[in-house]
């Protein structure tokens, strides 16, 4: 599958290995795939993000992320539909802590990297891998590109797909910036 990635592709996912080496991280996520997304310049998913103003927001984006890593990776909308039915999260987490240590829920237990010397991805990572693969094989593409990843990246249910909606980013507003209004009929066969 990696000789369909473009070059950008190449380095986003590079860019995702360092990233998680950077933070410190056992293996390699979703949300490494989009902070190393941010990064790229240059092509059209670079465009997209600059004009769905993610750059301005990248702070804010990464706060949420660890936000959620904090809860055990439950998003701000599934805390808010859990305390509709009496369940605080924050109560939890919380206790967790209290009794864990701080990030106790954030943990990540994978040591695999340890053995092996490389940081493995994440079934979540692998699956917007092989997604991308999907949507550039749905739209005819003979290659994965940057936008193919990022396209992947909000089609797919969890928390980078649910913090960018958190932040008025969704597929649709993505696929818009990417290829323009007049596709909003095209591409979104791909998303499942």
């Amino acid at each position: 599958m990696f000789e369909r990635f473009t070059r950008g592709a190449r380095a986003t996912v590079k860019g995702a290995v360092a990233e998680a080496e950077r933070v410190g991280a056992g293996s390699v996520t979703e949300e490494h795939l989009f902070l190393a997304l941010l990064d790229q310049k240059g092509d059209r998913a670079s465009f997209a993000v600059a004009s769905l103003g993610l750059l301005r927001r990248r702070a804010s984006l990464e706060a949420s992320f660890a936000e959620a890593r904090r809860r055990g990776g439950l998003t701000k909308a599934e805390t808010d539909a859990l305390a509709g039915i009496g369940i605080d999260v924050g109560a939890i987490v919380d206790r967790v802590e209290g009794a864990h240590g701080e990030g106790a829920l954030a943990a990540d237990r994978s040591s695999r990297r340890w053995w092996s010397g490389h940081r493995a991805f994440t079934p979540g990572a692998k699956s917007i891998l092989e997604k991308s693969l999907r949507i550039a094989l749905g739209r005819g593409d003979r290659f994965i590109g940057q936008e193919h990843l990022l396209l992947a990246l909000t089609a797919t249910p969890g928390t980078v797909a649910d913090t960018l909606a958190e932040h008025g980013v969704t597929h649709t507003a993505v696929h818009r910036a990417l290829y323009g209004p007049e596709a909003d009929g095209e591409g979104h066969a791909e998303a499942g």
